[in-house]
């Protein structure tokens, strides 16, 4: 698959290229998803040179798409057309980002990709506070925005049309609608400061506690931005438990030698 860093390629482009038509075709083997089942996703983002890169590679995939130009028209298109997932820019006129996800939020479940050219951490944070499912920081390109999204169409299915959005499993409370975590233990619950991708984790694990995870599959499904070392769960996790354990979580989190992680013991 090709990979087509769109800020690049609007760079390099000549004037006259900048037009309503993608500025490159999508790759033609790009593969078709089963797993899109014809979604409909809404690209909410002003720039019409990167809306329509993106909505060509995402048509592409297998995906019904649509374009709103600013954050008004993000809402009223979101009213009539119902979309599985909305790639939402920060910075659009008519509403910025943060203000279009409070009110996808006070409606209801719809999921939610971020696209931001804004990199700190506390800007991620306060996306997936509010509800956002995951966050795509600029520049990116066109494949890596696809992928994303297919995966996490694939998690809101596999949790269903409504997931829940406060987890309870082995001792662990996961509340993913004001993104905290805590230990429930004899010490009472013992929130827990952890970094997005320490939540993530937690999250993950505690849909399904018991299982074993691979270091592959927590790498994909919680560390999507860019890391690719299996070997960087280990460190992830290993933080993660010391924060568990130091609230009187010992033994929730185990790893199991050759395989991965689990949260609670073996069944």
């Amino acid at each position: 698959m090709e990979a087509i860093d769109i800020f690049s390629a609007l760079a390099n482009a000549r004037p006259a290229a900048l037009s309503c038509k993608p500025m490159h075709k999508p790759p033609d083997n790009m593969e078709a998803h089963t797993e899109s089942h014809q979604a409909l996703v809404l690209v909410a983002e002003d720039e019409t040179e990167i809306a329509q890169i993106l909505l060509a590679y995402l048509a592409r995939s297998g995906l019904r798409v649509a374009h709103a130009a600013d954050g008004q028209a993000a809402l009223d298109m979101h009213l009539a057309l119902k979309p599985d997932l909305v790639l939402l820019d920060v910075m659009m006129p008519r509403h910025d980002g943060w203000a279009v996800l409070s009110e996808l939020r006070r409606r209801g479940h719809t999921a939610v990709i971020m696209l931001t050219a804004m990199d700190q951490d506390i800007d991620k944070l306060t996306g997936l506070r509010i509800g956002a499912d995951d966050y795509i920081v600029k520049p990116f390109n066109a494949a890596e925005v696809v992928a994303r999204t297919l995966a996490v169409l694939r998690r809101t299915r596999q949790g269903g049309a409504q997931p829940h959005r406060l987890l309870r499993a082995e001792g662990i409370e996961v509340d993913l609608e004001h993104y905290e975590a805590a230990v429930c233990g004899a010490a009472g619950r013992q929130l827990l400061a952890l970094t997005i991708t320490e939540f993530r984790l937690l999250a993950h694990m505690a849909r399904a506690p018991k299982r074993v995870f691979t270091r592959a599959e927590l790498l994909a499904a919680c560390l999507p931005e860019g890391e690719t070392l299996e070997r960087t769960v280990d460190s992830h996790l290993s933080k993660l438990r010391k924060k568990v354990e130091g609230a009187g979580g010992a033994g929730l989190l185990e790893s199991v030698r050759g395989v991965g992680y689990r949260l609670g013991g073996g069944a």
